[in-house]
């Protein structure tokens, strides 16, 4: 095929051209360029250096769910409890601090309620900054320290804040260095050597929809959608290498932030030359930065041929691509000192420059053809190279803004980099935002359609933030300021108090004193749950008393660092983690609590727990929100000036949710199983927030809650019609390259749906819509639906209730009956819930008598 070659004529004078590259590139430089726009040619491998094999187009299918990590347990801390004895404690660990205290008085309870409503008062006409550092000193002296860590910090350049773990970029320091990272669109490799290239470069690729692969098919679910699709890996399109690159090449990484991270390739350790990537979330060019190398752009998918063409702007050297797959891409090579690169296409999979050559070469995929082209035109040459948030809100509106940051020919017109958007993003764009978007648009993997947007700063809005939610029971349908209930008719009341008198009594010693923070967690925000229902809703502070006088025994076990597995911080990643795989050697021990996975899963039960408990016994408070406080700044950190723990471990404000996957490399990337438990944690920190007075908390909660209602909508929880997946899928966990609908404990539907549900408390009728439930209980639940494969009705064990719970949110009076009824089986109460806050959920929400 001939790519026609469009020509100008050559400029017969010299431009003066500004770079301005980050110190950790190289200093800036002014330098002359060498005149562009010479009559482009296009160049076709030459016969007798084509490769006999066939272009790498199929790339790798990997169907295996990756489950390092993952023990394949159900996520209830212990089994349903069939009988409940009186209640004696007898704490076998010493407590350090004051003697607990009993249930606030109602004088001071009446004090916090106060001062609660003045700072929900005070977010509807006060502008809040979201981000606002919270305490910066090191973690409470009960949690020892240690330096070392199971997982080595592999090539990692040493840098004075902390080291983010849960990012997009983390396969490139973990394992074999040799699995790929995704910044969307994009998903870039470090070759090793492999495939037909036998390249040591930095391979970039880009699936389409037709690439996908798609699972069997679920015949037992309406509609027989696939179990999952796949997008391929290890197609390597383009590679950005140098003739120096071999197999002493040596990757390392470095300025590792929550959107950005850089990776460099050296020919061997301690070479002065190198080809740096800046990695950033959603950039529209793949740019390879040159130090003193001879570049080697290769591609295993084999090169049909290469036209030189004019650049938009002098100083810039372009080429227009074709690949053996029909695909097209641009190149663009912009030389320090002018040199042109001389890019020769001598063989099918080698397109070879000058030796000693320093500059950068930006790649990009072309979809658009002609219009495409000027769009990628107009930003060539500017590249990015990190971001910086920032976030407030006033009354119901949160406001978030993405200020990328650039470098390459930043003094040129027009200035505005090139990034690409998800369909989440441009949803919520506001101002100016929506006037950048261009018509240039590339499939992502798991995230729809991105689309290209001319901005430095993106500015994106929520307009309907949670700010009246509490710890009640919560309708968003209703009036701002009626949506909370809390009054019950008293033949509800004494339904709920029948049965809160008996699990009040359950042992919550040993339903808390367990090896795992997952399961003590849940349990400890289980009964929290039930004691603010009998105090707040149920008119019972005698039986609320008993209950949180146990409650505050169990959590100091933990405040006390006294558990089975104390936590440690850690200084080699910098963050607090289960001492359970240093004592064990088992990595995946407590879900890999140790290696990172879940902080927010598991912390997030004991910032809610916390909160509870703050709220009926204020003087408890202070004796325990420095650990508290603690957790939070590990999974949520909210500045990065504290010196102990990384901005945001956990959640990605880039794709809208968290990323449950810690330090295990992968073929596919973070996952996030849970969407619901991610959602609970904003909850839990914005109660936290609003307990503890810190009004930047709280708002930070509310933001989350609004954005993760977006992106579940859009990502996770599909409704009828989804546009971001393809309509053969209906499914639950998200990689950063694959969709499965499954577990990691099983493929039940009931798994794969429930564990998108738990824990059901106010935000979820938040989070979930009522669209989404009703499709969801028709479909696979309703056991009037003769077709429904997995009828709640015939569902076993803690599941049974999630299902009944969950269907309060559309059904309130059916789910209350269920609960209500008088040969209830306490085995359809997991272990992480009870039927006194079910009850209490669906009065509230409308279905009690």
């Amino acid at each position: 095929m001939v790519v026609q070659a469009i020509s100008t004529p050559a400029m017969a004078h010299s431009c003066l051209v500004r770079y301005a590259l980050p110190e950790r590139f190289q200093n800036r430089l002014t330098f002359t360029a060498s005149p562009f726009g010479q009559p482009s040619s296009t160049q076709y491998p030459p016969t007798t250096t084509v490769q006999s094999s066939a272009p790498a187009t199929s790339g790798i299918i990997n169907t295996v769910l990756e489950t390092d990590g993952r023990p394949s347990v159900q996520p209830f801390p212990t089994p349903s409890v069939s009988s409940i004895a009186n209640l004696t404690i007898f704490p076998t660990f010493n407590i350090s601090h004051a003697s607990i205290k009993p249930l606030a008085s109602s004088e001071s309870n009446s004090t916090v309620h106060s001062w609660s409503r003045r700072a929900a008062e005070k977010a509807m006409v006060e502008q809040t900054d979201v981000f606002r550092p919270m305490a910066t000193g090191a973690p409470p002296r009960q949690i020892p320290s240690r330096a070392d860590h199971p997982v080595p910090r592999l090539n990692i350049a040493q840098q004075s804040t902390p080291l983010s773990t849960n990012k997009f970029y983390a396969n490139f320091f973990l394992g074999s260095q040799g699995q790929a990272v995704w910044t969307h669109p994009y998903s870039l490799a470090w070759g090793k050597g492999t495939q037909s290239s036998r390249s040591w470069g930095m391979a970039v690729s880009h699936i389409d929809a037709n690439q996908r692969v798609f699972g069997p098919r679920n015949s037992a679910v309406p509609g027989s959608p696939v179990q999952y699709y796949i997008n391929p890996i290890a197609i390597q399109s383009i590679i950005l290498s140098a003739v120096e690159l071999g197999d002493s090449t040596v990757m390392t990484t470095d300025s590792l932030q929550s959107f950005s991270a850089n990776a460099n390739l050296y020919p061997q350790a301690g070479s002065s030359s190198k080809i740096t990537f800046p990695l950033v979330q959603g950039m529209a060019f793949v740019t390879g930065i040159y130090s003193n190398l001879q570049p080697a752009i290769q591609s295993s998918v084999f090169f049909r041929s290469a036209s030189s063409a004019a650049a938009s702007a002098n100083g810039i050297f372009k080429y227009q691509i074709t690949l053996e797959d029909g695909k097209r891409w641009l190149l663009y090579a912009v030389p320090y000192n002018g040199q042109d690169p001389q890019l020769t296409l001598v063989s099918n999979t080698l397109l070879r420059g000058v030796p000693n050559w320093s500059g950068f070469i930006q790649v990009a995929k072309n979809p658009a053809g002609l219009s495409g082209e000027r769009i990628y035109d107009n930003a060539a040459g500017v590249y990015a190279v990190g971001a910086n948030l920032t976030a407030s809100t006033f009354g119901l509106t949160g406001t978030y803004l993405f200020r990328w940051e650039k470098a390459g020919l930043t003094g040129r017109a027009p200035p505005q980099l090139l990034m690409f958007a998800l369909p989440h993003h441009v949803e919520s764009f506001t101002g100016p935002t929506p006037f950048a978007k261009t018509d240039l648009r590339l499939q992502t993997t798991t995230k729809g359609v991105a689309t290209a947007v001319a901005a430095d700063v993106w500015t994106l809005v929520e307009a309907s933030l949670p700010v009246d939610m509490g710890f009640a029971p919560w309708n968003g349908s209703l009036p701002q300021g009626s949506r909370s209930a809390k009054t019950f008719s008293p033949a509800a009341i004494s339904a709920i108090n029948m049965v809160a008198a008996s699990e009040i009594r359950q042992d919550m010693n040993s339903q808390t004193n367990l090896d795992s923070m997952y399961f003590s967690g849940k349990a400890l925000s289980k009964f929290a749950t039930l004691i603010y229902t009998v105090h707040e809703m149920c008119g019972e502070p005698d039986l609320a008393r008993l209950g949180l006088g146990q409650l505050k025994i169990a959590f100091a076990r933990f405040a006390t660092n006294q558990q089975v597995h104390p936590l440690v911080y850690e200084s080699a990643w910098r963050g607090v983690v289960s001492s359970g795989a240093y004592t064990t050697g088992n990595a995946g021990q407590d879900f890999g609590n140790t290696l990172y996975n879940d902080h927010h899963f598991h912390y997030g039960y004991f910032i809610h727990a916390a909160a509870i408990i703050a709220y009926l016994d204020p003087q408890w408070l202070q004796l325990n929100k420095e650990w508290v406080d603690m957790l939070v700044r590990d999974a949520a950190n909210p500045s990065s000036a504290d010196p102990y723990f990384p901005f945001s471990r956990m959640f990605d404000w880039y794709h809208g949710h968290s990323w449950a996957k810690g330090l295990f490399e992968s073929a596919d990337s973070k996952d996030e199983e849970s969407s619901s438990e991610d959602a609970f944690f904003a909850y839990a920190l914005k109660m936290w927030g609003r307990m503890t007075g810190d009004r930047s908390m709280e708002a930070r909660g509310n933001l989350m809650l609004a954005v993760l209602a977006r992106t579940l909508r859009s990502y996770f929880l599909m409704q009828d019609g989804n546009a971001n997946h393809p309509p053969e899928f209906t499914g639950n966990k998200l990689f950063d390259n694959k969709v499965d609908a499954t577990t990691y404990f099983g493929n039940n539907l009931e798994y794969v749906h429930g564990i998108h549900m738990l824990p059901l408390l106010p935000y979820s009728a938040f989070t979930r819509s009522s669209t989404f439930i009703s499709q969801e209980w028709s479909a696979l639940f309703d056991p009037s639906n003769p077709s429904a494969p997995d009828p709640a009705s015939t569902v076993r064990g803690g599941w049974k209730g999630i299902l009944y719970a969950n269907l309060a949110l559309i059904d309130p009076k059916r789910s209350w009956e269920f609960f209500a009824q008088q040969d209830f089986d306490p085995t359809w109460i997991d272990g992480g819930a009870s039927r006194t806050w079910y009850l209490a959920f669906a009065a509230g929400l409308g279905g009690a008598p």
